[in-house]
């Protein structure tokens, strides 16, 4: 078990994040742990009525790729993960819909990040219009369980959000 070995430091804060470092105690030895520290962040799986989920493309400075990606976005401070992952969806995408439901939260790197995603599942989608950040450049699809097999299939790169998300519904039985 690790233990503190005092209060971490802010190494760089960030608009994004921060990097804590935090002295601990491992099986005796004095080490230290680097700590990403995000907001928490939403992930949706909307689905239409004709059963196809709503699907963006963005461009990842990051990892320097356009990704296929599912609508997510940051918790604001004080926001509820629902709340976020309605305002995302129109933001992003401009569908909505009254039915959603919360599945699960998950972390997606805990070796050296504190994040954590909340994934909701919204159904019966209803087209409307996006309204994005202003640096935001996305594409809006809509794509049926086949072409996201092929999306599974290919070598593309993907995103966690995507992974788990696209896997839990196509496991639902009316999509095996």
């Amino acid at each position: 078990m690790e233990t503190p070995q005092g209060p971490g430091k802010t190494v760089f804060s960030g608009k994004a994040l921060s990097v804590r470092v935090d002295p601990v105690s491992v099986k005796g030895r004095e080490t230290s742990r680097e700590v990403v520290q995000r907001a928490p962040a939403v992930g949706i799986i909307a689905e239409t009525a004709d059963r196809r989920l709503v699907v963006i493309r963005q461009f990842r400075w990051a990892v320097g790729h356009w990704l296929w990606e599912l609508p997510a976005g940051v918790v604001n401070p004080g926001e509820d993960p629902l709340a976020t992952a309605k305002r995302e969806l129109a933001e992003e995408t401009g569908y909505h819909t009254d039915s959603w439901q919360f599945l699960f939260r998950y972390y997606p790197s805990p070796g050296y990040t504190n994040e954590e995603i909340h994934l909701f599942y919204a159904s019966q989608v209803r087209h409307g219009t996006p309204h994005p950040d202003p640096d935001e450049e996305i594409t809006v699809e809509l794509w049926d369980k086949e072409r996201l097999r092929q999306q599974l299939r290919s070598s593309a790169t993907l995103t966690s959000i995507w992974l788990i998300g696209v896997q839990w519904w196509l496991a639902l039985p009316q999509n095996q």
